[in-house]
């Protein structure tokens, strides 16, 4: 099987960033969160805030947004995103597995005709997390769980964050912008 990353990889962009944008202009009742937006992204900065404490107050958006509307609006103009070589490359068992929400990149996932998809577990109604962040060793922990056993042909990425996954691929690969890389593991080290 071939695993990928979501963001920058498949898709052009980050997708949380990019829904957080899109709701933002769709739903002025988010505007009244500024405040504490703001002071949550200055307290991440400052690493004062863990990354998972942040995304979470972050995602508290949802509760004033419908996010399925939204969803739907939102895959509808944004699959265009996604990168062509995904589009060469696709395989039925491809494997997703990201830090996004799994509830937002579930359904362009879906619409791409992939079936497996390992990401964050986040409740689409209140921000909140059901279970760790889906990012660095994490994700070779569900990878594991999911697929016991498994092997992964190829891995692609855009970050050397991804290192852990990239040590179980018999190849893994760099995705910079619309460019596909040999995977340097001493760039990370």
């Amino acid at each position: 099987m071939n695993v990928y990353d979501f963001d920058n990889t498949i898709l052009r962009g980050d997708s949380t960033a990019r829904f957080f944008a899109w709701c933002l202009l769709r739903a002025p009742r988010m505007w009244l969160d500024a405040p504490g937006q703001l002071g949550n992204a200055v307290l991440f900065l400052l690493k004062k805030r863990e990354k998972q404490a942040f995304k979470q107050r972050m995602f508290a958006f949802l509760a004033r947004v419908n996010v399925d509307r939204e969803l739907e609006r939102f895959w509808a103009k944004n699959l265009r995103r996604v990168k062509p070589f995904y589009r060469e490359r696709h395989r039925a068992d491809d494997v997703v597995i990201s830090a996004s929400p799994e509830f937002l990149i579930g359904p362009a996932c879906a619409a791409l005709g992939i079936r497996r998809v390992l990401a964050s577990p986040v409740d689409p109604r209140t921000g909140r997390f059901s279970g760790p962040n889906c990012h660095g060793a994490e994700k070779v922990r569900r990878f594991r769980a999911a697929f016991p056993g498994g092997a992964i042909d190829e891995f692609y990425s855009d970050s050397y964050s991804d290192q852990p996954l990239a040590d179980l691929a018999r190849r893994a690969f760099l995705v910079r912008g619309d460019e596909i890389l040999a995977w340097d593991a001493k760039k990370r080290r």
